[in-house]
């Protein structure tokens, strides 16, 4: 092992994924103001951590607006080993704004099924089509060009101005707001805490690389400074930071456990003639327009009671919505029996199973076929 000596700006770590050779940055006392940041050094840190321990995801490899676009409005509150699965697959079905803003509502939302909070997709639609009706054909360069598109705020507009075009504006997502929380030693019940973070987030920003950044920041909240138990020896930025572990902060609300049932009818028609081959259909419902969660979404028919016999048990599942976590179990059922079993609700319609793929289906529902093998690949 060699040491670099103790009044040198570089002291050596042993080298791992996680560790490499780093500043070791001033200690910042609690008597400072955050324009006393050890500012310079703090940015070489967090981008050389940055550059040697970045994950590698699709989406980091271009520069192209619309992706990252669509990348941000899909990380949304969402994992992202369940964006990994979507992204690719809606960018090749829709690689253009043209294209997105040409396809309908349901379309989009049968691509997005799966990732939740379907409220996103539907804005993302409106602002293609938004940018169509107004003859662009590509995105606004900057922050605030971009805010005035539906779905996009200041975060999404900072991600995506920094990231494709080196706008230096800063980005503030939870990931960020933690890190700065902690770096600076705020609480929730600190006076002025948010715009005192985007303050602090818009003096460190590394003007010169704006876009590596703020994607280095959201890095470090994603992956070290964790909500619970945070990896504070790995941390490019420990020896400034003023909380070192866990901050305060209000505890979530629990999660709520419920159960709940779902028919599960299958038919298969009769032959119209000697030729074709009939198809298997299965009965969907179409959630109702008004409602405020996942409107317009196809979904199996709730059952009136989630008390299921084994007999008819087709599979259990477990699923998140919000704060509660559903005890899900899937009856099979027949057509005749389907209406006393179930709850009245939107429309139903027999929907063949190949063309279950081209519907907007509720995250639940496609979790369910898939499990059973009935939606196609």
């Amino acid at each position: 092992m060699r040491f670099v000596p103790r009044n040198s700006f570089l002291e050596f770590i042993p080298a791992t994924k996680c560790l490499n050779l780093i500043p070791v940055l001033p200690r910042k006392t609690s008597s400072q103001t955050f324009s006393e940041f050890p500012a310079p050094a703090l940015r070489a840190a967090l981008l050389a951590w940055y550059r040697a321990n970045k994950r590698d995801l699709p989406w980091r490899g271009t520069r192209n607006p619309y992706a990252i676009w669509v990348s941000e409005i899909m990380l949304q509150q969402t994992r992202v080993a369940a964006v990994l699965d979507h992204y690719a697959v809606f960018l090749e079905r829709f690689p253009t704004i043209l294209s997105l803003a040409l396809a309908s509502e349901q379309d989009v939302l049968a691509i997005w099924s799966g990732l939740g909070y379907y409220r996103r997709a539907r804005l993302l639609h409106q602002a293609a089509q938004h940018l169509l009706a107004h003859n662009q054909a590509t995105l606004p360069t900057t922050a605030a060009e971009l805010r005035r598109l539906p779905g996009i705020g200041a975060y999404t507009a900072a991600a995506i101005s920094s990231i494709a075009h080196n706008e230096p504006a800063a980005v503030v997502d939870g990931n960020v707001e933690r890190v700065l929380s902690r770096l600076a030693g705020w609480g929730e019940d600190t006076p002025g805490l948010r715009r005192k973070i985007e303050d602090l987030a818009a003096y460190l920003l590394d003007s010169a690389h704006p876009g590596d950044f703020n994607q280095a920041m959201m890095e470090l909240g994603a992956t070290v400074c964790l909500p619970r138990n945070p990896q504070c020896a790995s941390c490019p930025l420990h020896s400034v930071c003023e909380t070192r572990g866990e901050h305060h902060t209000t505890p979530r609300p629990k999660m709520q456990t419920r159960p709940i049932g779902y028919a599960l009818a299958l038919r298969t028609p009769r032959k119209r003639n000697h030729d074709a081959q009939a198809e298997q259909e299965i009965l969907l419902e179409q959630r109702h327009a008004a409602q405020t969660v996942m409107p317009l979404l196809w979904e199996l028919p709730m059952l009136q009671s989630p008390e299921v016999p084994a007999e008819h048990l087709a599979t259990t599942a477990r699923h998140s919505i919000m704060q509660v976590n559903y005890d899900v179990r899937i009856r099979t059922t027949t057509a005749p029996s389907i209406n006393a079993l179930t709850v009245a609700g939107g429309d139903r319609r027999w929907v063949p199973l190949s063309e279950t793929v081209t519907l907007p289906l509720t995250g639940l529902t496609r979790k369910v076929l898939t499990r059973l093998k009935l939606l196609p690949k």
